[in-house]
């Protein structure tokens, strides 16, 4: 099992319905340009809006400079030590430019990465030029956190020297052993020379894309985005700007909907391929667009095409998409080679994987699950997709099969709707506080749950993990609160206990042609406590039943300029009439996993993976290289046969689910891959493990018969 990526939570947002008071823009008689217009607005918001705002002055510059480089230059092999020490006086003058005062930080910043980026195209071709020689004894340091910017020019060719040396041996390597597990004969087989020379042009051709990327790809508005989202994430790890692209892809993914062609992108070799056509979509009724075309360039309508080679899937995405009833022109390279351009009219397109979904687990006991991989709301459409509403249809459904029990799959949900979870909550639970919010003034707000009526009261689990975040942190609290259900999952959840508001910076300023569109600032507005007056914030939802965590080094708390934990005074709030008896569910499950295998194994995985992350410094010499990846691949190699020791579940879908699905090849596909992952998952194994038991307890108490 190999290490994720860490993912950062969706927010916890509600929809701006509040005015906030500004000064005028600038401090001259000259107009202010987009850029000054946006710092300026992102200042006010920032200092009269934010729920704990830092003072923005000479230090809060300073940490912003220090992070804008570090987002700019996050290897350090670019910039050289003496043009940080040209900048240094530049770091304290953030605040200023936050207050109207001239662009001279990110103008001079800017200026500069452009420079060293275009010297550094012409470093890593002679370097990859010509042979390496492994043999000679020398390490690199990867992480930039161990290493400082180059003293010179001449430091940072051997900086680029080295790390292109360590990525030539990692294909090298791979190329050998590709060889020697070839059944080839073996006079036909390539020489180590050969192979050399092969993974040199492997590796160029992979930073011919990174540096395509960085010179054509990004321009001064991305590094200008960046530098916003510096100053705004030294106020809090949520508080991001958006650009208009973003704004709108963001509303998209919150929404479950999109106005589009409904073609699904995969990136292959820099290529920005068609992955798969959804059913009934705009590309699959226009019929020509196939699986495995190659898009060239896009145009919008009637415009100049824009070449996307080199684009990431989440750039291309952002381009192909627009508004409903729009043309967007494709230039496709068809799989029998030939070019040509495809016309397409976007149309709304809805991504179902986005929604809540359940099955059922057939067992010892019939027990109802339900996934739902985030609190989604389409804000901008009063009769679209709510989680709350689409989770009490599965619990209906559920409870129409009959099921015993009911498993709520919140893991890797990042949150939400604040208003679906204050709903979702009420399901499960008579009426009653579910959450608390705090604003800046200090004003709390008891947020309730106001429907007497318990949608479903038979035995509750809801799992997590340590990327459940914000809204799901506030469901598992408010179910732990109020003993209604047993919490499942990793140590802690993620720890993010604040609450997010959209601003358009456009209806702060008049929009002119010569501005543009300014985007939007997500702006962290108020904090969340627990019923019982905790905050989530940092320290996040302690499970009642934990399992070892797969994954380390994850949340909050990572973050330096987190808000802190506190806690409120209690809401009035009566517990579940019969109360989950968490400590012997606890104490079953320990039995069991501490006699599992398949669970010492995971952990045994986890202590490996931090002792190899734990290394500082690789060899660039073959042999000791060879060793080393040796080493640690038979390390990791023994984890691999983990989901062999875990049991099958017996997981379906429901008749009503699959008949909806009909004929539609690409969705009955995707959800056979959906259940054929759930049935070899070792932590629903055991959730089930424990539902069994919170059933047999239950049994009593419903006279055996099926809960409602």
């Amino acid at each position: 099992m190999r290490r994720m990526k860490v993912i950062i939570p969706v927010l916890l947002i509600v929809i701006s319905g509040g005015v906030l008071a500004f000064n005028k823009l600038g401090k001259t008689d000259d107009p202010p340009g987009r850029y000054e217009v946006i710092m300026n607005l992102v200042g006010q918001i920032l200092k009269e809006g934010h729920y704990q705002p830092k003072a923005i002055d000479d230090a809060f510059s300073k940490e912003v400079f220090t992070k804008y480089l570090k987002d700019l230059d996050s290897e350090k092999k670019f910039l050289l030590k003496s043009d940080i020490d040209k900048l240094q006086p530049l770091s304290t003058h953030i605040d200023n430019e936050l207050q109207g005062a001239s662009l001279d930080c990110f103008n001079s910043v800017n200026a500069l990465i452009k420079q060293r980026v275009t010297e550094a195209a012409l470093i890593y071709p002679a370097i990859l030029a010509k042979p390496f020689d492994f043999t000679k004894q020398e390490t690199v340091v990867l992480d930039p956190d161990k290493i400082d910017f180059p003293a010179d020019e001449a430091a940072r060719t051997e900086a680029w020297r080295k790390v292109l040396k360590y990525r030539t041996l990692e294909k090298l390597t791979d190329l050998q052993e590709m060889r020697d597990k070839s059944k080839e004969d073996s006079s036909k087989a390539k020489t180590d020379a050969q192979l050399e020379t092969e993974a040199r042009a492997k590796v160029k051709q992979l930073y011919d894309r990174y540096f395509d990327r960085l010179k054509n790809k990004q321009d001064d508005n991305d590094r200008f985005s960046m530098y916003v989202n510096a100053i705004t994430t030294t106020m809090d790890p949520h508080t991001d700007f958006m650009p208009p692209a973003d704004k709108r892809y963001f509303e998209e993914q919150m929404a479950g909907k999109f106005f589009g062609i409904g073609a699904g992108l995969k990136e292959e070799d820099g290529k920005i391929k068609i992955g798969s056509i959804i059913t009934g979509s705009p590309s699959w009724k226009q019929g020509v667009l196939k699986q495995n075309d190659v898009i060239l360039k896009v145009a919008q309508g009637d415009k100049e095409p824009i070449d996307i080679t080199g684009y990431a899937v989440e750039d291309a995405v952002k381009v192909i998409r627009g508004a409903k009833g729009t043309t967007v022109r494709l230039t496709v390279k068809s799989t029998d080679g030939t070019v040509k351009d495809i016309a397409i009219v976007r149309d709304e397109i809805v991504l179902d994987d986005t929604f809540a979904k359940s099955a059922i687990i057939n067992g010892q006991h019939k027990i109802g699950y339900i996934y739902l991989p985030e609190f989604y709301a389409d804000f901008q459409d009063r009769n679209g997709a709510r989680s709350a509403v689409d989770v009490e249809k599965e619990v209906q459904k559920l409870k129409a099969e009959k099921v015993e029990g009911i498993i709520l799959d919140l893991r890797f949900n990042g949150g939400g709707s604040l208003q679906d979870v204050v709903q979702m909550a009420g399901l499960f639970i008579p009426d009653g506080p579910v959450v608390q919010v705090r604003s800046r003034g200090g004003d709390k707000i008891v947020l309730p749950d106001r429907d007497k009526n318990v949608q479903y009261d038979g035995p509750l689990a809801i799992m997590v993990n340590e990327y459940s975040a914000s809204a799901s942190e506030i469901m598992a609290a408010a179910m732990q609160d109020y003993k209604r259900a047993v919490i499942i999952g990793s140590t802690s959840t993620f720890g993010k206990g604040t609450v997010q508001r959209m601003y358009n910076l456009d209806d702060f300023f008049p929009n002119k042609p010569e501005i543009g569109a300014l985007g939007a600032l997500k702006l962290t507005v108020q904090k969340f406590y627990r019923a019982n007056g905790g905050s989530t914030q940092l320290k996040g939802v302690s499970s009642d039943v934990v399992l070892p965590d797969p994954y380390y080094e994850v949340g909050e708390k990572k973050d330096e300029d987190a808000l802190a934990w506190d806690e409120i005074p209690k809401a009035n709030y009566n517990t579940w009439v019969d109360p989950v008896n968490v400590e012997a569910l606890r104490k079953n499950s320990a039995k069991r996993v501490g006699s599992s295998e398949a669970f010492k194994m995971m952990t045994d995985n986890i202590n490996t993976i931090k002792n190899l992350d734990k290394q500082e410094s690789y060899s660039l010499n073959l042999q000791t290289f060879k060793t080393e990846q040796k080493n640690n691949a038979a390390a990791l190699k023994k984890y691999d046969a983990v989901n062999d020791k875990i049991k099958e579940l017996n997981i379906t879908n429901l008749k009503a689910d699959l008949d909806k699905m009909g004929t539609d090849t690409v969705k009955l596909a995707r959800n056979k891959d959906w259940l054929k992952f759930r049935s070899k998952d070792l932590y629903l194994d055991e959730a089930v493990n424990v539902m069994n038991d919170l059933i047999v307890m239950s049994y009593p108490k419903m006279k055996g018969k099926p809960t409602n």
